[in-house]
């Protein structure tokens, strides 16, 4: 989907279409824009004003954002300015301080998203869930997919998902998932790319290899320090000396991957690896003297983590934990325990006792807990792990208890 959370927000404010928008920092919440209308005109009923009618000078500027959010997305005349997703919004309003920064509102994204994913499924229905805004389909045995090399299925799907939602996609066509992200990415937005094997040399190599779908930024530099800069000279470098470089496994994908090979199928169905939830503060808290704030927010973590297990259906046998200081250096540490929990009461227990081997006395940025070895609840057959699986998840526990556990940490 093209610029998903920016292009459903400029459903609901048509009025922004064309502007720099960014989404991030504070969730969405009702009647957030009330009070600045009664400030722009107190003499007018502002109550049941349209969405689209709010005038421009209501909307915040990222030039009057202070705190410590991230970009979740932006819309295409945003990007134009250097402005991208997993960017700080400070670091964003030097870029483009009178972009709009709106918050961020993932019920709407959600509904949305099941949305056009419904629409395709009806079209093609063996489809891969990439996340919120993107999918991988195999229309290998779809009647009438192979028409054009896809071309013509691939102008059906954009067609019933604008119709259905009023939203634009970009579709890659291609034999293989890696080729296929790759293509859609191309001719952004609302664009439509079918790539054929003998393409890559002409299309894919010219490009830069952060491009390659699992080359990230650490790895990027890496190829940097051999001169390799384009997907090109990586698909003609010797083999023997990436494995050399970078190990057996990654050194071997990153040569076939160069060269548009993929062997990964489109997977309909997966079961998750972990669940966990994190959270970035404000500002730096440090576990002596904001003590207090941690727990609370440590204990609210562990109960979120257990609702989620409790709403998927599983239970953890992994507790972990993750934090990341003032410096950016992050670290985790995880156990294994003997019996898999959903308990939000055990969960902070476990993970409590984590904190004794982490360095505390640094100030600290993000704290998160994750729990992993997930086991599915209708697979535990025990009396008393039936008898576990049956405790409430749903009610708070008691904040106070559990910020007691490891109270000499937080």
């Amino acid at each position: 989907m093209d610029a998903f959370y920016a292009s459903v927000e400029l459903l609901r404010y048509p009025q922004l279409k064309g502007l720099p928008v960014v989404i991030g920092g504070s969730r969405r919440k009702e009647d957030m824009y009330y009070d600045r209308l009664v400030a722009l005109d107190p003499s007018r009923d502002w109550k049941n004003i349209p969405l689209s009618e709010i005038p421009l000078q209501i909307f915040p500027r990222l030039s009057s954002y202070t705190g410590r959010g991230v970009i979740t997305t932006a819309t295409y005349a945003a990007r134009q300015y250097g402005i991208g997703s997993a960017m700080g919004l400070m670091k964003a309003s030097q870029l483009c301080p009178d972009a709009i920064l709106l918050p961020v509102d993932f019920d709407e994204y959600r509904k949305y998203s099941k949305l056009f994913k419904s629409v395709i499924t009806e079209i093609a229905p063996v489809m891969q869930d990439r996340g919120v805004d993107e999918v991988y389909i195999d229309f290998t045995s779809t009647v009438g997919g192979q028409r054009e090399g896809g071309r013509v299925l691939a102008r059906l799907i954009q067609k019933c998902i604008f119709d259905a939602t009023q939203l634009t996609c970009s579709i890659g066509v291609a034999p293989n998932k890696l080729l296929a992200k790759m293509a859609s990415e191309i001719n952004k937005p609302n664009g439509i790319c079918v790539l054929y094997e003998e393409d890559i040399e002409a299309q894919i190599w010219p490009l830069p290899c952060r491009k390659i779908n699992g080359i990230g930024p650490k790895t990027d530099e890496r190829l940097r320090t051999l001169g390799i800069t384009l997907i090109g000279e990586l698909a003609r470098y010797d083999p023997q000396l990436l494995i050399a470089h970078f190990g057996q496994n990654y050194g071997q994908w990153l040569h076939r991957a160069a060269n548009g090979l993929d062997d990964t199928q489109v997977e309909t169905h997966s079961e998750p690896v972990s669940l966990s939830r994190e959270t970035t503060f404000e500002r730096d808290l440090s576990a002596k003297t904001d003590k207090e704030q941690l727990g609370l927010v440590f204990t609210k973590l562990c109960e979120q983590v257990a609702i989620d297990l409790h709403k998927k259906g599983y239970l953890g046998k992994t507790v972990g934990i993750k934090l990341k200081y003032d410096n950016f250096k992050t670290v985790t540490r995880d156990q294994t325990i003997e019996m898999p929990t959903a308990d939000p009461k055990l969960i902070r227990q476990f993970a409590g006792q984590l904190l004794k081997r982490v360095d505390l006395s640094k100030r600290i940025r993000l704290l998160g807990v994750r729990m992993g070895t997930l086991i599915k609840q209708d697979e535990i057959s025990s009396f008393n792990q039936l008898h576990q699986l049956g405790k409430s998840v749903d009610a708070p526990a008691d904040s106070a208890n559990l910020i007691g556990v490891n109270a000499e940490l937080f």
